[in-house]
């Protein structure tokens, strides 16, 4: 069963927290509807931590932004996000505001730029606390001294402002903001990119935490397979508004099934082979433009094509889906049924 097949979780067994249907969504660029996320389906357990890996321009964090309708009004979305049973792309704005925050919450990649640079953080995090949990401002304040604690930045700090902390910290502090009204949910775009190595490593390890210690669901967004394999259970890589391969991130990254993930994979050097620091090996050519794959038709052909080196006529006309390529892992490739036999 393809994650396009699936419609309700088995008999006896409890539906997923998040399962997001053929979600979908385009924008117009004059009398064209050009298509950013083309068709993407997965699901996501309370405690499960899936990554969502590809090229700048693959569609990750407008597929994750749309999860809770954060886009702009431009953008044309569809499918269904089931979030604990309800669907966000048809709830009211009213039901929406309070699922926000409370129950699914975003960490965004660049803290500076999203945080408030004229309110103390303090004031920041006491925001949706007051909002949505319904306590005096005493509580609240003490509520968001044990989340700067739990980050790592010391609660005195609370009336600083966002220019007086380093990038680590305030990507910290961020993550606070993240879990200020105890969310089952949330969505990490990019939360690791502009920081240094030692400071990414303690960020992720302290999601990792988090994860482990209250059951809260992550999807997590980079173009860093490294980063992904380390942190996620699984590991989803999109091209081209697609997910081409899904599956548990260890097994997907030692063995993968599509040539796109494999190419991702190349074009990291390995510390310690020399080889593979002076020469990594990269990926000819571009993504196709939004405009290109408005050409391309509905389900036929595989949009890697162009690049693939090892693409055959039919990748270039054939309907292209993911397909089952190992235990729980799915590929969008037809080298997958020509090793299947089928």
């Amino acid at each position: 069963m393809t994650a396009h097949e699936r419609t309700t979780a088995p008999e006896g067994q409890a539906a997923p927290m998040l399962d997001v249907r053929d979600l979908r969504v385009s924008y117009r660029s004059g009398e064209q509807t050009v298509p950013a996320v083309r068709g993407v389906s997965f699901t996501l357990d309370r405690g499960q931590t899936l990554g969502i890996a590809g090229e700048s321009g693959s569609g990750k964090s407008t597929m994750a932004l749309s999860l809770l309708r954060l886009l702009p009004a431009s953008a044309q979305v569809s499918g269904e996000v089931l979030f604990k049973g309800e669907d966000l792309l048809t709830a009211k704005w009213a039901r929406l505001r309070a699922v926000r925050w409370s129950a699914a919450s975003v960490v965004f990649q660049g803290a500076m730029s999203a945080l408030n640079p004229v309110r103390t953080i303090g004031e920041q995090i006491r925001e949706p606390i007051l909002l949505h949990d319904k306590i005096g401002q005493r509580a609240a304040r003490e509520r968001a001294a044990e989340l700067l604690d739990s980050v790592g930045v010391p609660s005195r700090r609370l009336e600083s402002y966002p220019h007086e902390f380093s990038g680590g910290q305030r990507q910290r502090i961020m993550i606070a903001m993240a879990l200020a009204c105890r969310p089952d949910l949330i969505i990490a775009d990019e939360p690791t990119t502009a920081l240094d190595v030692m400071v990414q490593a303690q960020v992720l390890n302290l999601l990792g935490e988090l994860v482990r210690e209250a059951g809260i669901g992550v999807i997590m967004i980079s173009h860093d397979l490294s980063v992904l394999s380390h942190m996620c259970e699984r590991l989803a890589v999109m091209y081209a508004g697609r997910i081409t391969e899904i599956g548990p991130s260890k097994r997907l990254i030692a063995e993968p099934r599509h040539p796109y993930t494999r190419a991702l994979g190349r074009a990291f050097p390995t510390i310690g082979d020399p080889a593979s620091r002076l020469a990594p090996a990269g990926l000819p050519g571009d993504p196709p433009t939004p405009s290109e794959l408005a050409r391309l038709s509905e389900g036929r052909g595989c949009a890697f094509a162009p690049r693939c080196s090892e693409a055959m006529d039919a990748c270039r006309t054939d309907t292209v889906e993911l397909w089952p390529s190992g235990p729980r892992r799915e590929a969008a490739c037809l080298r997958v049924l020509e090793g299947s036999g089928t």
